[in-house]
């Protein structure tokens, strides 16, 4: 019998805490009953949430944790006052132990990115962590990274992030190749900023049997889902990410408003209410919700905040799944054999020191 997968849990994390984390953990559970939880929190609060959902305290070990991480706390506030004390402290150091697979936190972002790479560490060679997104597209779903940990990214970082996305795309989506693609203002070589141009150039140049880099590709690209990973950094990121979500929410609005304007409008409704359905749960961010961070010695996912146990619970099944694909490992055999091919020999860093 194969040992349970452990995933622990910053159960304060998030705009609701206890209510949406257990919530989604037990919905999770319900799909996956062979994991294992390790939860971490404040047990005044979450135990009487707890209680509510017997499954899940059947299914895990609780340890009551003194300090809760503020969602807007400053990420240097964060780790000198919640290092070793807090729920999501702790949750990381599960990781850090070998007593969890991976840690989810729906927490603050700044802070969870703090503590996870002090307590982690970064692979080799990685100088900055990414975030990485599931994105949700015409033809299938891609990866966008980063989304939020690096803002600004020189050529090596950009590089780095396209090995670690091409990594975590073929675990993901059962690829033996992934299409990786950097974004910019325009596909003509002589676009973009000289960082941008740089690792263009230098990906085209290397050949890595299991990467294959199909060149700039610009934001409505992003949608179309013409490659498996888009490469950006954090700042251009975020603000593609936010104007996806805030587009889909302001589209579901239109539609809602169009179709009840009318009393033809609500019977056509009628007629066309399965595609309808359907459009609502390919654009629902609950169902990709979750970001990734790659470049440290552990899995480590973070939730949106403000989502609900559906979200959460999509969250908790994206760690199981990187868990199970021993990303870790193959993102740094993979970063190995980038520095390999571009240096020519096997001692990994000289680049940068050169």
């Amino acid at each position: 019998m194969t040992e349970p997968l452990i995933i622990s849990i910053d159960v304060m994390g998030g705009d609701f805490g206890p209510s949406v984390t257990l919530a989604g953990a037990d919905m999770e559970l319900k799909r996956r009953p062979e994991i294992r939880y390790e939860l971490f929190g404040d047990e005044a609060v979450v135990k009487p949430v707890l209680d509510r959902y017997p499954t899940v305290k059947a299914a895990s070990n609780f340890h009551h944790c003194e300090v809760t991480v503020a969602m807007d706390a400053k990420p240097s506030t964060a780790l000198r006052h919640g290092r070793w004390k807090s729920s999501m402290w702790r949750s990381i150091e599960a990781v850090k132990e070998g007593r969890a697979a991976v840690a989810v936190s729906a927490g603050n972002t700044g802070a969870l990115m703090a503590m996870s790479k002090f307590c982690l560490r970064t692979l080799p060679d990685i100088e900055r962590p990414a975030i990485a997104a599931i994105w949700p597209t015409l033809k299938s779903d891609s990866i966008v990274l980063d989304v939020g940990a690096t803002i600004g990214a020189d050529a090596q970082q950009l590089i780095d992030f396209a090995v670690m996305g091409g990594a975590m795309a073929r675990e993901l989506f059962h690829k033996e190749v992934a299409s990786v693609g950097l974004l910019n203002i325009g596909s003509e070589d002589v676009k973009g900023n000289e960082d941008v141009r740089t690792a263009g150039q230098i990906l085209r140049e290397t050949a890595l049997g299991n990467l294959n880099y199909t060149g700039f590709v610009e934001g409505d690209d992003i949608g179309r889902g013409c490659v498996d990973v888009i490469v950006t950094e954090g700042f251009a990121g975020n603000i593609a990410l936010k104007t996806a979500e805030g587009t889909a929410k302001q589209m579901t609005s239109f539609l809602k408003s169009s179709l009840s304007r009318t009393l033809l409008s609500r019977i056509g409704y009628l007629f066309a209410r399965s595609a309808f359905v359907r459009l609502k749960e390919k654009m629902d961010p609950r169902k990709h919700n979750g970001g990734v961070f790659l470049g440290l010695n552990g899995i480590v996912i973070k939730s949106h905040g403000g989502t609900d146990a559906l979200g959460f619970a999509s969250a908790l099944d994206l760690g199981y799944d990187m868990a199970q694909s021993d990303l870790v490992n193959k993102i740094e055999t993979d970063l190995a054999h980038y520095y390999r091919e571009r240096l020519g020999k096997s001692s990994v860093g000289s680049e940068k020191e050169s």
